[in-house]
């Protein structure tokens, strides 16, 4: 059975920064509720956004298309799914101080996009706005697609990879994956670099002897001073 197809509603907010790119993003959401990551289709460009999903609690396909006001890096933007909605971290192509003075690249507005009120702040009040530190680690990269799409992120493994704030496979580890017990293995590895204790026991057996030739006469003992 078909299902219809309506718009989501879209919500924005940014922040600019000259110098930082990382204070120089679009925060995007699309109310999406209920779409299972594996019905979930976005295609992200350096100018274009497209979405679509099926919700299975409303019955109805969500679509929609935005065609943004300037330039972002998709290789450097986010992401984070959630039973209710998709939100994304766009980074600006472009460092500056000014804010974008709108989303879109069309100057008509549109019923479906709407201010985020609980993430904007006024450009001149960008610095003193709290950081997203928190959101930002628990969101995911969207990678580097070479098709300039989606980046390769499977969305399959978001769930898992939200809960480790990061991407997949890499949650609450030091170091590299299947590096378990890497530093037991330095200790033995540091023994094999040390020959000269081979033969341990004979110079445990000759330090007596050893002892005895600093008493004596030099050249009563001439191997075991070279031993020693």
């Amino acid at each position: 059975m078909s299902t219809s197809t309506v718009t989501p509603e879209v919500t924005w907010a940014q922040r600019s920064s000259e110098h930082d790119p990382e204070k120089n993003y679009v925060f995007l959401t699309i109310v999406a509720a209920d779409v299972p990551e594996s019905d979930l289709k976005l295609d992200l460009q350096p100018t274009k956004l497209s979405f679509k999903g099926t919700s299975t609690s409303k019955k109805v396909t969500y679509a929609v298309d935005l065609d943004f006001f300037a330039e972002i890096d998709p290789k450097e933007s986010k992401i984070q799914h959630s039973g209710r909605d998709v939100t994304l971290v766009l980074r600006k192509k472009e460092l500056k101080e000014e804010f974008w003075p709108r989303l879109l690249k069309d100057k008509a507005k549109v019923h479906f996009l709407k201010t985020n009120f609980d993430k904007w702040v006024d450009e001149d009040e960008q610095d003193e706005a709290p950081a997203d530190d928190e959101m930002m680690n628990q969101m995911n990269p969207m990678g580097g697609g070479g098709d300039g799409g989606f980046g390769g992120i499977d969305f399959s493994k978001l769930g898992a990879a939200q809960g480790m704030g990061g991407l997949p496979g890499m949650g609450g580890m030091g170091g590299m994956p299947g590096m378990e017990g890497f530093e037991g293995g330095d200790d033995s590895d540091d023994d094999d670099d040390m020959p000269e204790l081979e033969n341990d026991d004979e110079a445990k057996a000759d330090k007596p002897a050893a002892a005895a030739a600093a008493a004596a006469p030099a050249a009563d003992k001439p191997k075991i001073e070279e031993v020693a």
